[in-house]
């Protein structure tokens, strides 16, 4: 991935953000991802397993993505073994995104890696990882923000907004996200 400087790129003037090569790439992903994958059947998870692999992504054994799931890069992501990225995910993975394995993002969810420095005047654009654990649970239209890390076994409810990090098997929501209580699932 490039990052372009903004100083020079002036994304605030309609530049770029990132390289031609990138964005080039994003545009063959796009179109493969809309003609290969987007509308098959909802049981053809392998077959979307492979699409992703073919562009970069790591996908571990069992994961499910729905093909009305948005993904910016796949080699910007890592899906570990049985997770299920639900109808209409959004993965704004400009950074990193790595979810851990049996974790859940349930429809309409969107995690987010990158942001903007708002002290620049030239709005610099800004990747922070997203993690998430193994066995978490991102619930329906639910937001992680950029460098959020959720702990093994967490859950941020359906809607909720988290911008800080989640402590494992915590319970959180609303927004911002605050703590609600221990899971109390049985740990492995």
């Amino acid at each position: 991935m490039t990052l372009l400087d903004a100083a020079s790129s002036r994304p605030m003037e309609g530049g770029p953000s990132f390289s031609l090569g990138n964005r080039l790439l994003r545009v063959l992903w796009m179109a493969s991802w809309l003609l290969l994958a987007r509308f098959t059947p909802p049981p053809l998870h392998s077959w979307r397993r492979l699409v992703l692999r073919v562009f970069g992504a790591k996908v571990g054994r069992g994961t499910r993505v729905h093909g009305s799931a948005m993904i910016w890069l796949p080699s910007h992501l890592e899906l570990g073994d049985r997770v299920l990225i639900g109808p209409g995910v959004r993965l704004y993975n400009q950074g990193r995104i790595c979810i851990g394995d049996y974790t859940v993002i349930s429809q309409r969810a969107h995690l987010c890696a990158s942001t903007h420095d708002i002290r620049d005047p030239d709005f610099q654009l800004v990747c922070r990882p997203v993690t998430i654990g193994i066995r978490c649970w991102v619930a329906a239209e639910a937001f992680v923000g950029p460098g959020v890390m959720m702990g093994d076994r967490a859950v941020l409810g359906a809607r909720g907004a988290m911008f800080e990090n989640a402590r494992p098997d915590g319970v959180y929501g609303g927004n911002p996200a605050m703590f609600i209580k221990e899971r109390g699932l049985p740990h492995d």
